[in-house]
């Protein structure tokens, strides 16, 4: 891979495509048993046990204001590292992982797909395909990430 690309994890919400950086992604696994932290936003749906390790699960439809979806088949949970901490992404599916042109990558629009295009990184153009490229930085901010580790810490 040469300076001039970028490796993405492709997963959808809706009828849209996202990507974030491989380079954040630790590993992307199956829906398990998830526990209600209580006093936390809506988007958070709670702790999961990965391998020894509670991580916090935040359910990206919420995140971004779409109608929630019960899991099915196809759901994955993408788990991140943003900020230093490790994250679950509830998405609807993952799809792959693609090599993308830094020369495809476009500014970010004001809203795409209805999303805040503070959550935004760059929209990206590939074979026909959209791509909404995601900051993980700002999809959850300093503040939550605090607020999800004391979360975390007490379950």
């Amino acid at each position: 891979m040469s300076e001039q690309e970028l490796k993405i994890v492709v997963f959808r919400l809706k009828d849209e495509e996202y990507g974030v950086n491989v380079l954040n992604v630790l590993s992307i696994e199956r829906v398990s048993p998830i526990t209600r932290v209580p006093k936390t936003p809506s988007f958070v749906k709670g702790v999961m046990n990965l391998r020894g390790a509670v991580t916090p699960v935040i359910d990206l439809r919420s995140r971004f204001g779409m109608e929630e979806k019960d899991a099915d088949d196809d759901t994955r949970i993408i788990i991140v590292n943003t900020e230093g901490m490790d994250v679950g992404l509830i998405v609807d599916a993952a799809n792959d992982v693609l090599d993308l042109s830094l020369s495809d990558i476009e500014p970010t629009p004001e809203v795409a797909g209805g999303i805040n295009a503070r959550y935004l990184d760059g929209v990206a153009k590939m074979d026909g395909r959209l791509f909404i490229l995601l900051r993980l930085d700002k999809v959850l901010d300093k503040d939550e990430i605090m607020e999800l580790q004391g979360a975390a810490d007490e379950s």
